[in-house]
């Protein structure tokens, strides 16, 4: 079966490959089919380069097979044809060379190689051809590179000198390659802490170098200087250049008439609203309140000016609902005071939208469907007033199951925290949402339960990193009905297979933090990069201590409260990925993610819905959703469900290779690796506990392929996955090598797994 599956894959590549591939390419001209990059110098390295190459070859599917260029040479000739303008509009024409992309390639490459350092250095480029496909060569030469030795700073005002010499912060360094790059960063780093100083009037482009070179060493003198204009005592744009301003007022404008930044009278069917010296000019029917508009702006008057606080103000105004997009300027006043003109146009505050979706889960098919109702500014202060109700149905060995739920959210665009000052509130930005759901499942046959839920979490965002804390949450979870057929049959207290705690009336009182962190540079988004993920949360421990302090266990040892056991645990996890980038059309991601989650106290065991799972369509893809694991535990029925096969521990590995195809589809490659583990030696999951001398035996391994369809707003995701290693067989099938149709694993899914 394998075989046959990679063999129809790898015909399918080799013939939309493999057609002839200058089909389109006009006589006397040639295709471009490959471009090297030689070098002398193994710090210049093909990645630095290949960015100022202003010419490539088709793209390469896992580098080998260009198939966007295989599917335009699918295409006729003539045009009125569908299928033959079709196939043109998803592949990718030939790419004719061009011998003046080249020389401007080798021009520009050059260009860097003289920016980094590398002053005399030389770029050659050179043409083969082979019927009529051409490859071109670019031969480095880079030379001795210039190094800097000296670097001063002759700036007379002090306060700009004292930032230019901050050794701390400073770029540069002794002894660094003549960097162009850095030197123009280290020029932009001195003006951005300048103008954090209220330094309204001053860029980057008032700083420069002055190079001796002349020393015959390959070594260079650098100087940082004011331009001459500027270093002059009284000159009067030195005077304005060197002007510290403060922020007299901000004006906010509900308009879309733009022209009201310019003009201090207010028209006469706009109302003016003042708190402090932030003024809100607005029709009499107001958009927003003058509050809501203040804690999203970081901009504040009786400050210095600032551009982060530009910026911040311009991300937290944008972010708010009923905001389509924000206008900021500023005009200077008396005493050295700016005025800041905010103009808001508002957008379209309320959306009713509907969902319907195709569902496979564990084996099952289903149906779902969601109504969502979104109000952006409930309460005229951009909070978000969201609900949802949501059906769903599966079809399980002849009957139906099936599921109903709703959710409510009301989110606050400020940080509401009972106690606190109005300006420690405003200075943390922070988001607060309050949320409560509910469902209900009907498992026939099997059982019933209930989920009633709320809570309230705070978010917010610096720079590259986010965080959310979870004050609170509570979770109640009701089984009014099970099976007496299933409860006999799995849940028999002499000699269970299911834990019976999973099926119990329990009660969660949890608190939390999620935080992220990415390395992502929009700049430069063909440099790699990481995304960091990582939680914890604890559950109980209030309730314990009001247990302990005020009431007495039951005569099992257990703390109720209102009647119902609670559980008490604490849990963690952390995932990063790593993007390896190669050029646009193809790059590896790695994957490591790590949970650990221990009972204490008043519980036994993990509530079911908060412990580990693995296999899936983002865990180890050889394996159905929660049909590995734990350890080397073995199912204990046929069913897609096992209910057992859950963990404390967590552990996956996963590698992807990624490969733009033709139109809207990726191509990817992967190994995955991964299982969880109980922490406790549980009677209903034999061979599942974790220990140091057996869990390197019990990773399973998977392998597979799979395409994304990039619709640009959502990535629609097919894997196929194949087990290569199964820790539950016995040592001599452990090694897959002979697959059937039980290792094999089809997954549906939106979004990357990582």
């Amino acid at each position: 079966m394998k075989i046959r599956v990679f063999s129809f894959l790898l015909v399918l590549i080799v013939l939309l490959s493999a057609c002839r591939s200058t089909k389109y390419v006009p006589e006397g001209e040639f295709l471009l089919n490959k471009v090297r990059i030689k070098t002398d110098n193994a710090n210049v390295t093909r990645n630095e380069i290949k960015d100022y190459l202003r010419q490539t070859p088709n793209a390469a599917v896992f580098g080998l097979f260009r198939m966007q260029l295989g599917v335009y040479n699918l295409a006729g000739s003539d045009t009125s044809k569908w299928i033959n303008r079709t196939l043109k509009r998803i592949g990718d024409p030939p790419v004719i060379y061009n011998p003046s992309l080249t020389t401007l390639s080798a021009q520009q490459i050059q260009r860097q190689l003289e920016n980094k350092g590398y002053i005399h250095a030389k770029v050659q480029s050179n043409l083969t051809t082979k019927g009529k496909k051409a490859t071109v060569e670019y031969l480095i030469k880079s030379d001795i590179p210039y190094r800097l030795r000296n670097y001063k700073v002759n700036i007379k005002n002090e306060e700009l000198s004292k930032i230019a010499q901050d050794t701390t912060r400073s770029l540069i360094r002794s002894n660094m390659l003549f960097d162009i790059d850095v030197l123009n960063a280290e020029r932009e780093r001195i003006t951005t802490r300048f103008r954090q100083q209220g330094y309204y009037n001053f860029n980057r482009d008032f700083l420069s170098y002055t190079v001796d070179s002349t020393l015959n060493l390959h070594k260079a003198d650098v100087k940082l200087e004011l331009r001459d204009y500027l270093d002059r005592p009284g000159d009067s744009t030195s005077k304005v250049i060197f002007k510290q301003f403060t922020i007299r007022r901000v004006i906010f404008y509900t308009s879309p008439d733009v022209s009201l930044t310019s003009d201090n009278t207010t028209p006469e069917k706009l109302d003016t609203v003042q708190f402090r010296n932030f003024i809100l000019v607005a029709p009499k029917k107001r958009i927003l309140k003058l509050d809501a508009l203040v804690q999203n702006t970081f901009i504040n008057p009786k400050s210095l000016y600032s551009d982060e606080a530009l910026e911040r103000t311009y991300s937290a105004l944008n972010s708010l609902g009923p905001i389509k997009y924000v206008n900021i300027s500023f005009k200077e006043a008396e005493n050295n005071t700016l005025d800041c003109y905010v103009v808001i146009v508002p957008s379209k505050t309320i959306s009713i939208s509907t969902e319907l979706e195709g569902t496979y889960t564990a084996g099952y098919w289903g149906v779902a469907g969601n109504i969502n109702y979104v109000d952006r500014n409930r309460f005229k202060g951009a909070e978000t007033l969201s609900l949802l109700a949501r059906g769903a149905f599966e079809w399980q060995d002849g009957v139906w199951a099936r599921e109903y739920g709703g959710q409510v959210g009301l989110k606050f665009p400020r940080f509401m925290m009972p106690f606190a000052s109005y300006d420690f509130k405003r200075n943390i930005h922070a988001n607060t949402e309050f949320t409560t759901a509910f469902s209900y499942q009907d498992r026939p046959g099997e059982f019933q339960t209930m989920n009633v839920s709320a809570g309230i979490n705070y978010s917010w965002k610096k720079r590259q990193y986010q965080h959310m804390v979870q004050l609170f949450d509570l979770s109640y979870v009701q089984f009014p009905y099970i099976n007496p057929v299933f409860r006999d049959s799995f849940l028999n207290p002499v000699k269970p297979k299911f834990n019976p705690y999973n099926y119990e009336n329990h009660f969660i009182m949890r608190a939390g933090y999620a935080g992220s962190y990415t390395s992502f540079n929009p700049n430069r988004p063909l440099q790699n990069y990481s995304i960091s993920r990582y939680s914890i949360e604890t559950a109980g421990n209030i309730l314990s201590g009001l247990s302990h302090l005020l009431g007495k266990p039951d005569s099992t040892g257990i703390y109720k409260a209102f009647g119902i056991r609670f559980s008490q645990y604490v849990k963690g996890e952390y995932n990063i990925t790593r993007h390896q980038i190669f050029d646009r059309e193809n790059r590896f991601v790695y994957h490591l993610g790590l949970g650990l989650a221990m009972p204490y106290g008043n519980a036994d065991v993990i509530p079911f819905e908060k412990r580990f799972y693995s296999g899936g369509a983002n865990s180890v893809r050889g394996w159905g959703e929660s049909m590995l694991g734990p350890g080397a535990y073995k199912r204990i029925t046929s069913l897609p469900r096992d209910f057992n096969q859950v963990g404390d521990i967590k552990l996956d590995l996963n590698m992807e290779y990624r490969a733009k195809m033709f139109w809207l589809m990726e191509g990817a490659l992967f190994l995955d690796a991964g299982n969880v583990w109980t922490i406790k030696d549980y009677e209903t999951q034999p061979l599942g506990v974790f220990h140091f001398d057996t869990f390197l035996n019990q990773i399973a391994i998977a392998y597979g392929m799979g395409l994304r369809f990039d619709f640009s707003f959502f990535i629609a995701r097919v894997d196929l996955g194949f087990k290569l290693f199964d820790p539950v067989l016995i040592r001599r099938e452990q090694w897959r090598v002979n697959p059937g149709w039980d290792d094999l694993a089809l997954h549906f899914a939106i979004g990357y797994p990582f």
